[in-house]
């Protein structure tokens, strides 16, 4: 059945607050899909964001970022008041995240002394038990040694010695309390999202990295999963190798899996993360999914990824293990990169769909399969991701051929832009899901990239404004989506040219 959807990050959001927020902007916008006839919104990873601001480098894979909280619905819940929110000058178009790590805290605060305990709390205490306290501990231990990462603190509380626990759980108990309270606001108010996107006939696609951050706190908890050596540093760290994109490879500086102890376990931990994650999302995209079959390891010592090996991952056996004591799950798996014949044949044994992208087929001139008519059915396709320019700058920066190349292609006259034809070739494309970031619905060039891999800046503080929601646009996807057969009142209707 062929559907398709939006990508937009709960960040990129409008709202008065300094970024988006599970607030009333992201209620409009499900109606907004709603009336487009879309069936998906996509969403980057909502963890806690770490130095760099990447929501792929977070402090945790089972908590959601405490800035997504909605501060007006702690207004109307009377747990702050309108004078409580003091703030840096808001710029509607950007996101200051320095702003933000003064600002918001300061006002949660506020909130979590007038919380009252409730039971809706305590059950969500009992739910969550598994990872909710050594988060809250880790996140309190690191504002009070100034944010240093855990590798830093003393060795006591570094190595987690029972001492240790039991006297910063003494000392720093109202803090850690704050912090559970904060995700349980945060949790409370996503599912509370979730629920009426899904009532809405919108399901999310959520984002999970493959790799967890070294300064987070399942690697401060469980380091017998990683790579590490006795005194918890990283022996490797996860990226990949030179390519035409970069002389130097990505040196990501993740901590890699020591897959043969995760084996010895029944990979109890990834179950575990999958589990929650396939609470949180209605499908979930694995980013770097070929790191499942092969991943590149890279000695912790250096400074570029140029002298790495590639290691056999775990193949299907993570995940004919994960679906004989999970069921089966909705998957994307993001297999952008090194795709081997043995990446072909993990993802023919899981049955997930892969991902295409249009920018990458226009490339491909001369290979009719690879071009979006030739897309397989079981794929998501996308005209590129957050990883990539927007498609009115990717046009832009091509080479001549290659311009000629995608004009010819997409039948782009001179009434119509680029982007457009690069977003009808995807509607139209066999995949069963397509996916159009709304930056190329609202036809932006640089202004609208979200991140530029192995740079360091303007990343991740891509936001839109209310009157980018307009009906014209609303109207102008919902033509296309019918027109292309993803609207899923009218899958099974026949168009014939009168």
């Amino acid at each position: 059945m062929r559907s398709s959807g939006i990508l937009l990050h709960i960040s990129s959001l409008p709202g008065p607050y300094g970024i988006g927020t599970f607030g009333e902007a992201a209620y409009q916008f499900i109606d907004f899909l709603k009336k487009s006839k879309q069936s998906y919104w996509q969403i980057l990873p909502l963890g806690p964001t770490s130095y760099g601001d990447s929501p792929y480098q977070t402090f945790s894979g089972n908590a959601l970022n405490h800035y997504f909280i909605d501060l007006d619905r702690l207004i109307q819940e009377k747990l702050l008041t309108k004078k409580d929110i003091v703030m840096h000058k808001v710029n509607p178009k950007d996101i200051h995240y320095g702003a933000l790590y003064e600002d918001r805290l300061p006002i949660l605060k506020k909130a979590f002394l007038r919380f009252e305990k409730n039971k809706a709390y305590t059950r969500f205490l009992n739910q969550h038990a598994a990872w909710l306290h050594d988060y809250a501990l880790f996140m309190s231990l690191k504002r009070f040694f100034d944010g240093a990462p855990f590798n830093q603190w003393p060795e006591d509380i570094k190595m987690r010695y029972d001492f240790a626990l039991t006297y910063y759980n003494d000392k720093l108990n109202e803090d850690i309390e704050f912090h559970k309270f904060l995700q349980f606001k945060a949790y409370q108010q996503w599912f509370l999202l979730k629920n009426y996107a899904n009532k809405k006939g919108i399901q999310i696609i959520g984002d999970i990295p493959i790799y967890l951050a070294y300064d987070s706190s399942e690697v401060w908890t469980q380091p017998q999963v990683f790579q590490l050596n006795h005194e918890k540093e990283m022996t490797h760290v996860a990226g990949v190798p030179p390519d035409g994109f970069s002389e130097d490879g990505q040196l990501w500086g993740n901590p890699l899996y020591d897959w043969g102890y995760l084996k010895h376990t029944n990979y109890d931990f990834w179950v575990a993360r999958m589990s929650s994650q396939s609470n949180l999302y209605d499908m979930i995209r694995i980013d770097h999914f070929i790191g499942f079959e092969h991943y590149y390891s890279i000695p912790a010592h250096e400074k570029t990824a140029r002298h790495g090996v590639w290691l056999d991952g775990p193949g299907y056996d993570l995940f004919q293990t994960i679906e004989s004591r999970l069921g089966k799950l909705n998957i994307i798996a993001e297999d952008l990169g090194r795709v081997t014949t043995r990446v072909v044949e993990l993802l023919k044994n899981t049955g997930f769909p892969g991902m295409k992208l249009t920018q990458f087929a226009l490339y491909d001139e001369g290979n009719n399969a690879a071009l979006p008519h030739g897309f397989p059915v079981n794929t998501v396709a996308y005209t590129g991701t957050h990883d990539n320019e927007t498609t009115k700058s990717w046009f832009k920066h091509l080479n001549v051929k290659t311009k000629t190349h995608v004009l010819r292609y997409t039948n782009t006259g001179s009434r119509e832009s680029v982007t457009y034809g690069l977003i009808k070739e995807t509607l139209k494309c066999p995949s069963k899901i397509a996916i159009i970031p709304f930056q190329d619905y609202l036809e932006l060039g640089d202004a609208g990239r979200m991140n530029e891999p192995s740079t360091i800046g303007k990343n991740w503080r891509f936001r839109t404004v209310h009157r980018d929601f307009t009906i014209q646009l609303q109207r102008k996807i919902a033509m296309l989506t019918k027109l292309y057969g993803r609207h899923k009142e009218q899958r099974d209707e026949i168009y014939i040219e009168s």
